[in-house]
């Protein structure tokens, strides 16, 4: 359902899953009974409010667990390491290291931040398929937080395309002016998942970021396996 937008019928549901239609039928009364699932006027079926508390808890589990690797990844990498989940059409940030520099890049714990113009929220859309991102993008629009932002969104799923391709995410000063970020997707984690090496830009040069990066891919990989 929520790769579909959050809302399928009983027969889209059956073709997807490849299960028979009487299964699908138990399996959905039983979710809507329990408040995972409900039926809205159209006979369709939509994600239910109680998974708000599951997304919740999971966010906390994934957040404490990976702080001891955030903290290598800010100790090596000399900046400040962040995490992120994809949560309502919004990334969300759940957990941050910042670096030892006096002058350091500091966000907010549950700060929610457009998709499209920061390091993490390009490498969750990168996890999604084009569909869903034409999706998003038209119900939250594609506001410039600066004048380096995408705000086209063929320009948008060109760079993710790119971003799929060679398994990171930048983010150079598309969110905050003189700031720079690069991100990678966590695999396999419970929810979208993202994290990032964020720094002001005179420090997280070119070169730097391409030292960070296998940093990254190996934090992320860490983080996985704790949730595997």
């Amino acid at each position: 359902m929520s790769e579909a937008g959050g809302q399928m019928s009983i027969s889209e549901l059956a073709a997807a899953s490849g299960l028979p239609l009487p299964t699908i039928h138990r399996i959905i009364r039983t979710l809507t009974e329990s408040g995972h699932v409900r039926q809205n006027a159209s006979r369709q079926y939509t994600l239910g409010p109680r998974l708000v508390g599951l997304g919740e808890s999971a966010s906390r589990m994934l957040a404490a667990g990976s702080q001891p690797d955030l903290r290598e990844l800010a100790d090596v990498a000399g900046e400040t390491a962040n995490m992120a989940l994809y949560d309502g059409d919004r990334a969300v940030y759940v957990a941050q290291v910042p670096s030892h520099h006096s002058m350091r890049m500091f966000t907010e714990l549950g700060r929610r931040v457009h998709l499209h113009a920061t390091g993490v929220g390009k490498a969750l859309l990168s996890q999604m398929p084009d569909s869903a991102v034409r999706r998003i993008m038209t119900s939250t629009g594609m506001p410039a937080m600066t004048d380096r932002t995408i705000t086209d969104l063929d320009v948008l799923l060109q760079v993710l395309a790119e971003i799929r391709e060679r398994g990171h995410a930048v983010d150079d000063g598309e969110h905050e002016f003189g700031v720079r970020c690069v991100a990678v997707p966590v695999p396999d984690a419970p929810t979208l998942t993202a994290i990032s090496v964020s720094g002001p830009e005179s420090r997280l040069t070119a070169e730097v970021m391409e030292r960070v990066v296998p940093l990254l891919r190996a934090t992320a990989t860490a983080v996985a396996k704790r949730f595997a």
